[in-house]
């Protein structure tokens, strides 16, 4: 699935199932300055395997806007959904000079079927196309890292059981409008409750496969070093678990779909 003119001998496009990333991309406009911030290499090697200039990504959760930057890079146009409005702002302000792609930002709780899809029916229609191209979702991990205080936000539940339910109806509203035999990514790590651990992963990659037509294409493991909350830290997130009886995580889930129907 090379795009055009591309060499299999020489692209930078990886395929093993395990990604070791020594560093975050900080290059052109991404700043790791916000928790949760994805890190730059990863949108870049699925929507550059996955999609074609041109084609049109769609993201349920911007965050800092690292997607929408790649997107830009490569030539991608981009539909984003948010509820930060404060992150909305910075990603505008960042993008003002931006030329080469369409993009929007949308203020919207991806659980509003009737917003969100309106949202995305009103892209579409400027762009002459009834469907994206590739989906992207990298939602909170629970109530890990709380991003906003609004109720409809994903990163303030508690229950495993609601967060499931919740993110399945994000990715059932985002699926209506993926086109038929095209991919989409889930990046999700696990988490720890009650001294033990949650495999959230897994949980979700259960979920998207009960609930829709998808075959699972791959599980991709992402170390995250250089994660912006343990900066400088390293050694007494070691002390305490060596005093305990659990491991650090370093690692994230990719799991990459293709939609059926």
């Amino acid at each position: 699935m090379l795009n055009d003119g591309e060499d299999w001998k020489t692209t930078d496009v990886n395929v093993e199932s395990l990604w070791l990333i020594d560093k975050r991309d900080n290059s052109g406009k991404h700043e790791n300055n916000y928790h949760g911030n994805f890190v730059p290499q990863i949108p870049y090697q699925l929507i550059k395997r996955y999609k074609t200039e041109g084609d049109t990504v769609l993201e349920l959760f911007a965050g800092s806007g690292t997607t929408l930057y790649e997107c830009e890079k490569l030539n991608r146009n981009y539909i984003g959904f948010d509820i930060n409005d404060k992150m909305i702002a910075h990603i505008y302000q960042k993008m003002i000079d931006t030329a080469n792609i369409d993009f929007i930002v949308n203020n919207c709780d991806v659980c509003n079927t009737e917003k969100m899809q309106a949202m995305i029916v009103q892209f579409l229609q400027k762009e002459k196309k009834s469907a994206v191209d590739f989906l992207i979702a990298h939602p909170p991990y629970m109530d890990i890292v709380k991003f906003t205080e609004k109720s409809e936000d994903l990163s303030n539940i508690t229950d495993l059981n609601i967060f499931i339910e919740k993110f399945t109806l994000a990715m059932k509203n985002a699926l209506a409008y993926l086109e038929k035999n095209k991919y989409f990514a889930v990046v999700i790590g696990d988490v720890y409750k009650k001294s033990e651990v949650v495999p959230l992963g897994f949980y979700v990659m259960n979920a998207i496969k009960q609930h829709f037509k998808v075959k699972l294409k791959g599980i991709i493991v992402k170390n995250i070093e250089g994660n912006r909350g343990k900066i400088g830290s390293l050694g007494i997130w070691k002390y305490r678990a060596l005093q305990s009886d659990y491991f650090l995580f370093k690692h994230e889930y990719i799991f990459v779909f293709k939609k059926e129907f």
